[in-house]
């Protein structure tokens, strides 16, 4: 047996009826839908991390077989046990897990996969040095790859470097998708809590061209009064 069959095996330990019911509805996969055609198995997050931990050894060739896989549940082991390598791995690795990473983001195809993978594998590798291919990743046609640009910053945010993620929010913020829409107002409002008069003097700019939903997740963490004021619709 195969290691990617083992996981599978292991995987298929945790699978549960109800939640392979539920996950397909939760995740968008019905026709025009973002999660369109997407299978899932019916296994909850924590139990993919525990069978992800007891393969953390899975090399490069075997996370790419999991990513091909049809179900979502085994892609997202194979990015969790990229995640665990890139903790123990060298610099070289890591540029090979960067570079084999973004090979791959049409098979990162929905959000869970990308919250939980790209922050580590292009954020971090990309803290200390330029970041020209976030901006490449915003313009792009694929969905998963606007996701990858704006929630890669949640690494460069965690230092108090914001300068990225409010570019990169005013170069998508007419970005036609409301899973966007959530994910930028999610990465400024995590921004403002390093800087929450920062954030406050961009909404107050930009407000009027903002989605609402981008607007609301954003101002979570502020006052109800200046929820309010943000939100007004006097000149929207």
């Amino acid at each position: 047996m195969t290691i990617t069959e083992q996981i599978f095996s292991d995987l298929q330990q945790y699978v549960n009826m109800e939640k392979r019911e539920i996950l397909p509805r939760f995740f968008k996969t019905g026709k025009g839908e973002y999660g369109e055609g997407d299978c899932f198995m019916g296994i909850v997050v924590p139990d993919i991390r525990k069978v992800a931990r007891a393969h953390k050894e899975a090399s490069i060739c075997d996370i790419e077989v999991l990513l091909l896989s049809e179900y979502h549940e085994m892609r997202l082991c194979g990015l969790l046990i990229l995640v665990l390598r890139w903790k123990k791995a060298t610099e070289t690795e890591r540029r090979t897990m960067f570079d084999f990473y973004l090979a791959h983001t049409a098979r990162i195809n929905n959000w869970d996969l990308v919250d939980l993978s790209a922050p580590t594998i292009v954020g971090e590798f990309l803290a200390d040095k330029p970041r020209d291919i976030l901006y490449r990743l915003a313009e792009s046609q694929l969905l998963w790859d606007n996701r990858i640009a704006i929630v890669s910053t949640y690494a460069f945010i965690k230092k108090a470097d914001l300068d990225d993620t409010y570019a990169l929010a005013g170069k998508m913020m007419r970005h036609p998708h409301d899973l966007m829409h959530k994910a930028i107002g999610w990465m400024l409002r995590e921004a403002g809590k390093h800087d929450a008069r920062r954030l406050y003097t961009y909404v107050e700019e930009h407000r009027t061209a903002m989605p609402r939903t981008m607007l609301r997740y954003a101002i979570e963490k502020f006052s109800e009064t200046e929820r309010k004021h943000l939100m007004r619709k006097d000149d929207r």
